[in-house]
């Protein structure tokens, strides 16, 4: 029984250190952010820190990862699954969304690191084998082409489509606040009402 408390400790510690570090590289980047400030925001001192993970390089590296095992876990089974062209347009769009309303800060962190470290970066985000599968989605936008049922577009520009539209209101948000004089509020409400919006914008670009 001791041990088995022992081990959960030690879980614990290691995730409330992962979390203040996601914190930290979301709001400062990887170059700003300091093993000092961390273990500060875990509420530790530098040496635990340092037992746990002996680098930030390490601890960044842990942080990506699990974003990336989060995203892909939600993705994965949108795209891949037998649903419907339009249908796996609606949840994508939902999921995506609802995955990055809880990690605001995550889009624009990754596009600075990958414009600081691109090699790097991408290395990172397709290790281990867990690209994004993309290929079911692709032929069945080629399929519902032939069938005539949606005009004729790249499956590939689609998907960036897709994307895109999810991404970049997390991103520009400082500027689109400013330009639209929105409440913090009123933008959440709007980036909720996109779960909608989008899938129906594009949905109806590419039905015949």
């Amino acid at each position: 029984m001791k041990l088995n408390k022992k081990v959960k400790e030690m879980e614990g510690a290691e995730q409330k250190i992962i979390a203040a570090a996601r914190r930290i590289f979301q709001r400062k980047g990887m170059a700003g952010a300091r093993m000092e400030e961390i273990a500060k925001e875990a509420g530790i001192n530098k040496a635990l820190l340092h037992y746990y993970f002996r680098s930030k390089e390490k601890l960044f590296q842990v942080v990506m990862t699990e974003a990336k095992m989060q995203m892909l876990g939600r993705l994965h089974p949108i795209l891949g699954s037998e649903a419907s062209l339009f249908e796996k347009i609606e949840k994508f769009v939902e999921s995506y969304i609802s995955f990055i309303s809880l990690n605001p800060f995550l889009p624009g962190f990754i596009l600075h690191e990958i414009n600081r470290h691109p090699e790097e970066m991408v290395k990172m985000m397709l290790s281990n084998d867990k690209r994004p599968n993309l290929n079911k989605f692709f032929l069945q936008v080629e399929s519902e082409i032939r069938k005539k049922n949606i005009i004729a577009i790249q499956p590939e520009q689609l998907f960036i489509n897709m994307l895109s539209m999810c991404v970049f209101p997390f991103v520009a948000r400082p500027l689109l606040q400013g330009v639209m004089n929105v409440s913090d509020k009123k933008f959440s409400l709007m980036i909720e009402a996109r779960k909608k919006e989008i899938p129906k914008f594009i949905i109806n670009a590419i039905k015949r």
